[in-house]
């Protein structure tokens, strides 16, 4: 047993140094490549910085917003979270997966669910549930945005023809599609069969329990607050951008257009599992500047204007979430001490309790 929980560990330890190791090159890459004199001299003489003040507040509504889009996720499943400790579940979320891309989210799941007395997966089911519709969020607004700036993307595809090149070997792999058919089997496989297999039985248990938290969104209470928090949220994270444009000399008239254009980009280079977006966010929103007349994007000598939008821009960010971090976890250390002296009661009901 032992060596398997070493085995596992080094194998997670693995897993997210690549990930670190991913962000560190890209970034290593991108400012290795860039006249660092240059760059300083934007940041000192191009920038005015109390623009980055809306720029916090509103990134802080925007964790907000996410807690409480949450919130109505899990009381559909009967889990009565209060929005405080939601709301730093969420900054604690941001603080992790700055350090282990990715880990913020079972973080945040553990946490929820220790704190409630509450099924794991069933609180994971609410969380996939809450990307997943961040992702069809961020192909809704690419779909929209290449249509009413498809110049700057055919600009993208002709720079970067491997990328659609590679997505259409993708789509129509043999090899893809046949996974896709196994893994669809298997599940059909996994329903039907009467096995008491222990460890068939228990899978079948954290399924149903993924499933309960993901299929809240249909039933839940309050649909189109769902629908009007996830605008918000969106919403928040657009100003963001669009506000700290007006920071620069060189990019406070670019328009709402080529902001649209910059936050599609860096939200997918968000998706790159990176440290907070490590290098990956820098790349697309250099490239995306370029589109626009800031720089020509050369990886081998990148733009000192357009570098230093990036740098500074998720610098800022960055610092907000390690601060909201050490207060989320300052928060959390105070809110167990008090569950556990009965100052604090947590409510919880059946549909809620762990299984």
């Amino acid at each position: 047993m032992q060596k398997q929980q070493v085995k596992k560990l080094a194998s997670s330890i693995l897993k997210y140094a690549i990930f670190i190791a991913i962000g560190v090159g890209l970034f290593y890459f991108l400012y290795n490549n860039v006249d660092i004199a240059q760059m300083r001299k934007v940041l000192r003489e191009d920038v005015s910085y109390m623009w980055f003040v809306p720029v916090i507040v509103v990134s802080i509504f925007s964790h907000i917003f996410r807690a409480c889009r949450w919130r109505l996720q899990l009381r559909a499943i009967g889990i009565d979270a209060p929005l405080s400790a939601l709301i730093n579940s969420i900054f604690g979320t941001y603080a992790v997966n700055l350090i282990f891309p990715r880990l913020g989210e079972v973080w945040r799941t553990g946490y929820v669910a220790s704190r409630q007395k509450a099924s794991f997966t069933a609180v994971l089911g609410s969380m996939v549930a809450d990307r997943l519709s961040d992702t069809v969020t961020v192909l809704l607004l690419t779909v929209f945005t290449f249509f009413i700036a498809q110049g700057a993307f055919y600009e993208f595809l002709y720079t970067y023809p491997q990328i659609k090149d590679g997505l259409w070997n993708i789509i129509t792999s043999p090899w893809v599609w046949c996974a896709v058919v196994a893994c669809i089997g298997a599940v059909v496989w996994l329903f039907t069969s009467k096995t008491q297999n222990r460890f068939i039985v228990k899978i079948k248990q954290m399924v149903a329990n993924l499933w309960e938290g993901f299929s809240a969104i249909g039933r839940m209470e309050g649909k189109w607050w769902f629908l009007a928090y996830t605008v918000l949220i969106w919403g928040c994270y657009f100003m963001q951008l669009y506000i700290a444009t007006f920071a620069f000399s060189f990019t406070d008239n670019i328009g709402l257009k080529a902001t649209l254009v910059l936050f599609v980009l860096s939200s997918i280079g968000m998706g790159i599992p990176t440290n907070g977006g490590l290098g990956s966010w820098h790349i697309a929103i250099i490239f995306g500047l370029s589109l626009y007349g800031v720089g020509r994007f050369d990886p081998t000598n990148f733009d000192p204007q357009a570098s230093a939008f990036a740098m500074l821009v998720w610098g800022v960010q960055t610092a907000l979430l390690i601060v909201l971090g050490i207060y989320a976890f300052t928060y959390i250390a105070i809110d167990r001490r008090r569950i556990r002296t009965g100052k604090t009661v947590v409510r919880t009901n059946g549909s809620g309790m762990k299984l």
